[in-house]
């Protein structure tokens, strides 16, 4: 799985987000540059990142 950048993503990774991302059924804005830190990578579907409870898109993240 690679990021926005085309880096290589594994589990345990600290990325940073590319763009706002809007969070559904919530007012809440993840914004640009938030750092996220010990990544999981499920590889199921289009959401293939996990963390905290988020499910992201790759394209959306980039390795710190």
């Amino acid at each position: 799985m690679r990021d926005a950048n085309g880096a290589i993503l594994v589990s345990g990774d600290t990325v940073v987000l590319v763009k706002d991302l809007k969070v559904k059924g919530s007012s809440t804005t993840l914004k640009v540059g938030t750092k996220l830190k010990g990544i999981r990578i499920s590889g199921s579907g289009d959401h293939a990142v996990e963390h905290g409870g988020y499910m992201l898109k790759q394209e959306f993240l980039r390795k710190a």
